[in-house]
């Protein structure tokens, strides 16, 4: 599977971004997927996944209420929708894609990563 993050730019605080990720290969909707940002000078960390059938869902404390992650298994895509962005939301974000199908929130679950598309938010 091979990921492809888009969407990234800068924006003032309050506003919105929606970040779409499209794999190629096979057997997409087998896998879950999940979202992480790298914040400057951080290490990676988790944001949102979803599951295989898209059914359960989880997010990071911070951005639950805020963020959807939601995917399409007919496009081969997941996408994150923020709004109400802040500041703290800055980072480079990444999608990544887990064989085994469930939701995780541990980067080593993962086998596939997306390239990371920067996401600034300033004012």
């Amino acid at each position: 599977v091979q990921l492809q993050a888009s969407g990234g730019g800068w924006v003032q605080p309050g506003e919105s971004l929606t970040l779409p990720c499209t794999a190629s290969g096979r057997r997409f909707s087998d896998y879950g997927l999940g979202w992480f940002r790298r914040a400057p000078g951080k290490v990676r960390k988790f944001v949102a996944t979803i599951s295989s059938s898209g059914e359960s869902t989880y997010y990071l404390d911070e951005v639950e209420g805020r963020f959807t992650i939601s995917r399409d298994n007919a496009k081969n895509t997941v996408s994150l929708q923020m709004n109400s962005l802040k500041p703290e939301d800055t980072g480079v974000y990444y999608c990544a894609a887990s064989s085994r199908g469930y939701y995780y929130t541990y980067d080593g679950e993962y086998d596939y990563w997306g390239q990371g598309t920067q996401v600034t938010v300033s004012s």
